[in-house]
């Protein structure tokens, strides 16, 4: 089972709870690269507004994936997840051939339908029919990536005889968020990998979403692991100061504890677990990567 970890995006991500820098960014992506982890993740929002009425800033996500991909080596790279809603499917595609250049191969080109309303409002978004929109906007995106000549005349999106040039060398693997059914169809038509989250100890609810993928998967017609399962889940370091409005779902616990919790989740058939650390730090990554160690022993 592959681990990795998100990185600080805006908020209070950033250190003592406030805003990150690059710096932070780049502190916390280079420990997981060198720490053996296998991909850090960035969340893709203008702003978040909680239910209080509280906004929080944001970085651009992709610019900052861009700038992970050139300062890291091993580790995969993705957006847990890109909004569809936010660039055009054609720039979309463009922007990941570009990236998995820059990468040398590492990217992860995780989409969903988008959610938070408040961001679609402040940007002028439209609000309706938001899968009905993802599902031209993932056709598109993903027949381009795969090499397709693409005309396309939907009720949304329309392009014709587009292509990328230069195209991706290989395959880059797409990752689709989503739990309702319309979601599950298409990710069972078009995913590589597919993402539930969040959570904190594997129960029965975990176990219940990984069934409907296979569900899915039946439906299709396509075979059981076909789609890799990775699921989000967030974990506190409780040796560190405690970060604002924790989550109370996070595990926590030392190093053989977490590899325990890991271990739950490989056995339910999870294929790639993302984590958030609480705080997101080099020294959580230091330690989930440790926990991620001692599975292996």
């Amino acid at each position: 089972m592959k681990i990795g970890v998100m990185l600080p995006l805006g908020g209070e991500d950033g250190p003592g709870g406030g805003m990150p820098g690059w710096k932070d960014v780049r502190a916390v992506a280079e420990a997981a690269d060198q720490n053996g982890l296998d991909s850090v993740w960035l969340a893709d929002h203008f702003l978040y507004r909680d239910p209080e009425g509280r906004v929080y800033g944001m970085h651009e996500s992709w610019t900052l994936l861009s700038a992970v991909a050139a300062i890291t080596t091993n580790v995969e790279l993705g957006n847990m997840v890109l909004c569809a809603s936010f660039r055009d499917p054609g720039l979309t595609a463009k922007m990941a051939a570009t990236l998995d250049e820059v990468s040398g191969g590492r990217l992860i080109l995780g989409v969903g339908a988008g959610w938070h309303d408040p961001e679609y409002e402040a940007f002028g978004l439209p609000t309706d029919h938001r899968v009905g929109r993802f599902e031209e906007w993932l056709e598109i995106v993903a027949r381009l990536v795969r090499g397709e000549t693409v005309t396309f005349d939907g009720m949304y999106y329309r392009v014709s005889e587009a292509n990328l040039d230069p195209a991706p060398p290989h395959r880059i693997p797409i990752l689709v968020a989503g739990h309702r059914p319309r979601m599950m169809r298409l990710v069972a038509e078009w995913a590589d990998a597919w993402n539930t989250a969040w959570y904190g100890a594997a129960d029965d609810k975990v176990d219940e979403k990984l069934g409907s993928l296979r569900q899915a998967l039946e439906t299709a017609g396509k075979p059981d692991g076909s789609v890799a399962a990775t699921v989000g889940i967030v974990v506190r370091d409780s040796d560190q100061p405690s970060v604002p409005d924790p989550d109370p779902r996070a595990i926590a616990g030392t190093g053989p504890e977490l590899a325990e919790a890991f271990t739950a989740y490989q056995k339910l058939g999870v294929d790639h677990l993302i984590v958030s650390p609480e705080p997101m730090t080099p020294r959580s990554v230091e330690r989930i990567a440790e926990a991620k160690q001692l599975m292996s022993e």
